[in-house]
């Protein structure tokens, strides 16, 4: 017999062979109909299939958020049988869930089109409606090999051949249909639902390996309801318009070409943005009891293998060759070099915590198929720093960051959604009393600041725990900016050391913190959070004021000298076209605020005020204008 936990406390026993229907069916014939999964001591299991072993069991709904992935994975699985059932032939290769949907890796020589989605989203739907009861089956694995090469499904032998000796070859069908797959799955496929849409093409190689050959991957999204499913694509139009790479384009910020892969060519409008990004965090470390540092971009091999990162960051690392027989490299992270700084002289207890900043420049390869605009690029500058301190001083500095870190999310349009506490993985450095000390400390830290973190079960480092900071855009998409991260390792690798209060040596404790995590993806983010129309303070260009007719072009000039005298960064428009071509063209730059004047306004000394997206105009005082503008204008920081 086992025993299993209900979430309500009870406790039953169930035969050793009992099902997850079973065990349904014992608490209502009704709830084993409409019930989809198990959950045994938090794993999903098949309804059909035997629990097994006594736990804490629940029974899982379709509708249960935890059961979205198996959703998508079952509709994997139809859409591979609708593809093969429309295209004879083609081979399936994996089709995993993924975030918001989920792909299918097929192999065909005819290439698909998007022509096909309806064809095959109308079969998915026959599938649906057939209520095609799935189950599993256990097959040795050779006759698992011989059945999947003897129906030309040759990518499914290598992966059974692949697998490790003695793991069960788990195929699952759907009707006739089957395919290699570990599970879990819905009892049927009417779970599925018909809450799905295919949304695109791609290709992709054989396990991802350039040499193997291409495959074809359809990409689709599927929800437990209408309504889910209308919200995500309502969202991803959403996110199409805001395109940090169409509204950098339009806003004349940035380019990026083919002869510089992941490097950024920024453009006056956007290093002004850059700027003033910049030039706000330092005044929020300065503030916040920070030094800053600038650190050498290349340095030679030799460090790099102290370091550790030569053996472990090697393929991700620029490397050159000098006439003399050095091998350098760019650096792809700031720390080391902040720990030489650290070494530099005797060290002493009272001097830590150190807070060391550095906006440091950093070069990373990263495959050209990986590259996204600003989000994911090869030359990129951190808001790095390394707070050098004792460890009874662990909890009160990362308290401060993470009040740092919420204070300059929000000043920048963001609230700090959620913070994961990444502990510890499966392969790590340091003995279970070590990782219990750790995660108990960030744990501690995080109450302190007035968090609960989520726990993300075995995402810290090898070396230790961190805290990663997930903020919520203008259109509900969550981001992860922001990053602190505990490290005896480097320390002791390259010999910091202070002087502490017994007289003794000590290594100091290293936390690596970020806040926008790099400048060039955040400022991505932050385009497309604001959809370019970003608040005063932050926009570029802040104001431009254009001219009705020629003939108060004079005003026009004396008008945007004075806003530019009062700090505002001011254009002027005197260009010989109808007004509201020019207020439509600024527009589409997203310059907030448009100052149009004309005859009348220079005889008066005013300014009409339009703002961005608003039809609305306001007719008042030069002066009056100024205040109103630099008022708004002066960054969150700097506010009384």
């Amino acid at each position: 017999m086992i025993d299993l936990k209900f979430p309500d406390g009870a406790v039953r026993q169930f035969p050793d062979d009992a099902t997850g229907r079973d065990v349904a069916t014992s608490i209502s014939p009704s709830l084993a109909k409409k019930a989809a999964l198990i959950e045994l001591d938090g794993r999903l299991l098949d309804l059909d299939g035997p629990v097994g072993q006594s736990g804490a069991l629940r029974i899982i709904m379709r509708d249960d958020p935890v059961a979205l992935d198996t959703l998508r994975h079952d509709a994997s699985h139809v859409m591979a049988e609708a593809v093969q059932a429309l295209f004879p032939g083609t081979q399936v290769t994996i089709g995993p869930a993924i975030e918001d949907g989920f792909y299918y890796d097929f192999a065909r020589d005819e290439p698909f089109s998007t022509d096909d989605f309806a064809r095959i989203e109308k079969k998915m739907a026959e599938i649906v409606d057939r209520d095609q009861k799935i189950r599993r089956e256990v097959w040795p694995r050779d006759e698992a090999i011989r059945h999947f090469e003897s129906i030309g499904e040759t990518y499914k032998a290598e992966i059974i051949r692949d697998l490790p000796e003695g793991e069960d070859i788990s195929v699952y069908f759907q009707g006739d249909w089957k395919d290699l797959c570990r599970g879990p799955h819905f009892p049927s496929t009417k779970f599925v639902g018909k809450a799905f849409k295919l949304t695109k093409l791609a290709g992709a190689y054989w396990r991802g390996d350039h040499r193997n050959a291409q495959l074809q991957r359809i990409y689709a999204t599927a929800w437990a309801s209408k309504e889910d499913l209308d919200a995500y694509l309502l969202r991803i139009e959403e996110a199409e318009k805001r395109d940090h790479r169409k509204i950098g384009k339009a806003m004349e910020l940035f380019h990026m070409q083919e002869e510089g892969r992941g490097m950024v060519f920024w453009h006056p409008k956007g290093w002004v943005l850059w700027r003033v990004l910049e030039d706000y965090m330092r005044r929020r470390l300065d503030a916040a009891g920070y030094v800053e540092v600038k650190t050498p971009q290349v340095l030679d091999r030799t460090f790099w293998e102290k370091s550790g990162h030569w053996d472990k960051y090697r393929p991700n690392m620029f490397v050159c060759e000098t006439v003399e027989g050095e091998t350098l490299s760019l650096k792809p992270m700031n720390c080391p070099g902040h720990v030489q700084i650290f070494d530099q002289g005797q060290r002493s207890y009272r001097e830590l915590p150190l807070r060391m900043a550095e906006f440091g420049a950093c070069h990373r390869y990263e495959p050209s198929g990986a590259l996204h605009g600003l989000m994911r690029v090869r030359g990129f500058t951190q808001d790095d720093a390394h707070i050098f301190c004792r460890e009874d001083q662990i909890v009160d500095e990362t308290e401060r960051f993470i009040r740092l870190t919420q204070m300059v999310h929000a000043d920048l349009g963001m609230t700090t959604h959620e913070i994961a506490l990444a502990t510890r993985p499966e392969v790590r450095a340091g003995s279970d009393e070590f990782w219990d000390k750790a995660e108990t400390m960030l744990l501690d830290a995080s109450r302190k600041a007035g968090i609960e973190p989520v726990i993300a079960e075995g995402d810290g480092a090898f070396y230790a725990p961190k805290l990663d900071f997930i903020v919520k855009d203008a259109i509900g998409r969550t981001w992860t900016c922001g990053t602190l991260q505990l490290d005896y390792v480097l320390p002791e690798r390259l010999n910091a050391e202070y002087i502490g209060e017994d007289g003794q040596k000590h290594r100091p404790v290293m936390l690596h913190r970020a806040i926008l995590g790099s400048f060039e993806r955040f400022i991505g983010i932050m385009i497309e959070n604001y959809a370019g129309a970003f608040p005063l303070w932050i926009a570029p260009v802040q104001a431009v004021v254009a001219t009705i007719t020629s003939d108060a072009d004079d005003y026009a000039r004396e008008v945007t000298a004075q806003f530019r005298a009062a700090g505002l960064r001011v254009e002027s428009d005197l260009r010989n076209e109808k007004v509201g071509y020019k207020v439509r063209e600024h527009s589409v730059g997203k310059v907030p605020v448009i100052a149009v004047v004309g005859r009348n306004e220079a005889e008066q000394g005013t300014v009409a005020i339009r703002r961005l997206g608003s039809q609305a105009q306001e007719v008042v005082p030069v002066a009056e204008a100024i205040r109103i503008l630099t008022e708004e204008a002066t960054p969150p920081d700097l506010r009384g």
